[in-house]
């Protein structure tokens, strides 16, 4: 006598009704064991019972719905050439002239850079000129809103303290604002979760 149990894969045999070679010697030891006979006849009512089960079919919809809650990874190179694809027009000739078009704009562009690397002196004149510009733009802009903000009395301090001095206190006041509207924002977020 074999002092073993069925283990459930073995019971699943018998419990289909397989035949084979290893088959026979587990039909012997259900013959012998009370314990293996119990646990076969209790997974026999196990599928007879999910046999009778009604047999139902999902939604033809679910594959769907179910895939568009899914996040599916797409390679770079993949949706880049899907947007190229989009962009693309669908005739040959809308297509030939778009070639066209991007062809002239990458030539003009190319002929445009090839002129400025040429002209080095042009290129510092007018990138010192727009420096200047920016600069004066943003120190005007940085003046009428400290005026706005703090009023003219204020000014009059923050051009005392020179133009590093207005600066970091105009930044430290910002980063103030930004953490004030930051904080408001947290709050807001932890209310509503509450």
């Amino acid at each position: 006598m074999n002092h073993r149990h069925l283990l459930p894969n073995e019971i699943d045999l018998l419990v289909d009704g397989e035949a084979g070679f290893g088959v026979a010697p587990l039909r012997a030891h259900i013959q012998e064991c009370p314990e293996c006979r119990e646990r076969l006849e209790d997974a026999r009512v196990v599928v007879e019972a999910l046999e009778a089960l009604p047999h139902f079919a999902p939604d033809s919809r679910l594959a769907d719905r179910v895939m568009a809650q899914v996040p599916v990874f797409v390679p770079a190179h993949v949706a880049a050439r899907d947007t190229v694809r989009r962009w693309l027009p669908q005739s040959a000739a809308a297509r030939i002239a778009a070639l066209a078009v991007a062809g002239a704009s990458a030539f003009t562009l190319t002929v445009g850079m090839i002129w400025l690397a040429l002209q080095g002196d042009a290129v510092v004149f007018v990138t010192g000129l727009l420096g200047d510009r920016i600069r004066t733009a943003v120190t005007s802009a940085a003046r009428d809103l400290a005026v706005a903000l703090l009023g003219d009395a204020a000014l009059s301090a923050l051009q005392g303290l020179g133009a590093i001095g207005a600066s970091l206190l105009l930044l430290a006041f910002l980063l103030g604002a930004v953490g004030t509207i930051a904080g408001i924002r947290r709050l807001a977020v932890a209310s509503r979760r509450a």
